[in-house]
């Protein structure tokens, strides 16, 4: 059995990444953030192996908007520690 990700392929990044695109980047980020299972890292949000889709389109959005690694990492701190 194939797994999801393989079924549905990548999603395509937007041709021109918002202001906006990075948002919904950086919550595509957090929310499918990596968690331990007993067979190797899942995505907490839909059990994918680690990084799902969605946290890859995430990274894919943010690179190339242009950000560094480290942006990223500040950007994702920044979020979560805004979080209620």
């Amino acid at each position: 059995m194939e797994s999801i990700d393989d079924a549905l392929g990548e999603i395509p990044p937007p041709p021109y990444v918002t202001a906006e695109d990075v948002t919904f980047a950086l919550r595509a980020i957090i929310v499918h953030a990596a968690e331990q299972w007993p067979d190797g890292p899942r995505c907490r949000n839909d059990r994918a192996r680690h990084p799902c889709r969605l946290h890859r389109w995430g990274r894919r959005v943010l690179a190339q908007r242009g950000l560094t690694d480290q942006e990223i990492q500040t950007m994702l701190a920044e979020q979560e520690a805004s979080r209620p």
